[in-house]
């Protein structure tokens, strides 16, 4: 029957199709349905966002080349990941002249990353083959966040940017809600192990779990928290909520991306009553 009804609402009104989609797929993450006339929690908001939410900034910072001019407008380019190529065409990846470390993602989706620590072992033929798969694809209809449907499709080469040993860096999640940081999200092993704590602003474990483990281990504060936030309060400025993802190195912090939907909005929070205190720090406006 949902399969039915999910068919006919694709074809008679998109937005009638994400709320099915939204409403099945909340259902069968958490549990139950959201309520979406007044949304209280932060999952319930997320998906607000994603039926009601129509700002063409938003669209501007879910692209990934597009937000680079953004903030670079903003807090300077020097927070930038050096840009090494950009293309419609993946053939034209110019492998050859790239350095032995380097990034390869689309601008028009999100978790989709190639990551080159060694440019001798890389299969270039494969790199090719995911990203003209990117290329067809749009965001919007994995996910139906209204954001992703008009980013012209790219394909980026950035540099790569390690930490001190050469591995993937700590992955830092600002969560600003009204142009202030609430909490930073911290991945550690994004590739292999993936590990999450939550920390304050002034770096105290919040004892909370979403989605994924915490690490067993204490994450040494970064080296450059007070820029990191100050990056993500001016990126964040005029915006009801923005995650802003960063990196922090020994050198400087560099700009990762804008997420505006974490988890799709399908987040598991333990325990449960973060999401109604995120939802309370998020004022709607559209």
């Amino acid at each position: 029957m949902y399969s039915l009804l999910k068919t006919t609402a694709k074809e008679l009104a998109p937005d009638l199709y994400t709320l099915l989609r939204i409403m099945w797929s909340y259902k069968k993450s958490l549990g139950v349905f959201p309520n979406l006339i007044h949304p209280k929690t932060f999952n319930e908001k997320i998906q607000y966002r994603k039926l009601h939410d129509r700002r063409p900034l938003l669209t501007l910072l879910v692209d990934k080349y597009g937000a680079r001019e953004y903030v670079a407008g903003k807090i300077g380019e020097q927070a930038l990941p050096k840009l090494l190529f950009v293309t419609e065409n993946p053939s034209d990846i110019p492998f050859g002249a790239l350095p032995d470390k380097f990034v390869v993602k689309p601008t028009h989706g999100a978790g989709w990353v190639c990551i080159v620590t060694n440019k001798q072992s890389a299969d270039t033929a494969e790199i090719v083959r995911k990203c003209n798969f990117w290329m067809n694809q749009n965001y919007y209809n994995w996910t139906r966040e209204w954001a992703y449907r008009d980013v012209k499709p790219r394909i980026i080469v950035e540099e790569f940017i390690g930490d001190e040993t050469g591995a993937v860096p700590i992955d830092y999640k600002l969560f600003v809600f009204a142009g202030k940081v609430a909490f930073i999200q911290v991945d550690i092993g994004r590739f292999k192990d993936l590990r999450r704590n939550i920390y304050d602003t002034t770096w105290n474990r919040i004892d909370v779990v979403l989605d994924y483990p915490n690490s067993p281990d204490e994450i040494p504060r970064p080296p450059h928290l007070e820029t990191m936030i100050g990056y993500a309060q001016v990126l964040a400025e005029g915006i009801d909520f923005v995650s802003v993802d960063l990196y922090d190195t020994n050198e400087k912090v560099y700009f990762g991306e804008f997420t505006l939907a974490p988890g799709h909005g399908f987040v598991r929070f333990c325990p449960k009553k973060f999401d109604d205190y995120l939802g309370s720090l998020w004022r709607i406006s559209l």
